[in-house]
């Protein structure tokens, strides 16, 4: 076998509150809400069929970003492009987001979610 055969990829997310996070990126990328919370998850779904799904974890710690040592530092991110940057920064902070206090990109800003992972909306699509 040299590769997987893939149909289709799911992200989930660890948060304290799968209900908070789930109804931010859904109104944040206007995806449906599929999963109401129940046992701990929730979830989105893209148009296309692409699944946010949000698992509560005990103990949960949001990451620090930038990272700091010994701090919990992020797995990863999310890079959303959009057209107007600054209108999309004012909408996910309408929806509960926070800018984060480091900005390194003119084209960039990062955010945070409401359970402090960092993500980015940007406008220089990737080459």
């Amino acid at each position: 076998m040299n590769s997987l055969k893939i149909n289709k990829i799911n992200f989930v997310i660890d948060c304290e509150d799968a209900g908070i996070l789930a109804e931010f990126y859904s109104k944040l990328l206007n995806w449906e809400w599929t999963h109401p919370r129940a046992n701990g998850w929730a979830a989105i779904t893209s148009p296309s069929g692409m699944v946010f799904a949000f698992q509560e974890v005990e103990g949960y710690t949001p990451p620090v970003w930038p990272w700091e040592n010994g701090e919990q530092g992020q797995m990863l991110h999310m890079d959303f492009y959009v057209d107007n940057l600054e209108e999309a920064v004012q909408y996910a902070v309408k929806l509960g987001a926070k800018e984060a206090k480091e900005q390194y990109f003119r084209t960039s800003r990062t955010m945070i979610d409401p359970a402090g992972h960092p993500f980015c909306l940007d406008t220089d699509e990737p080459e």
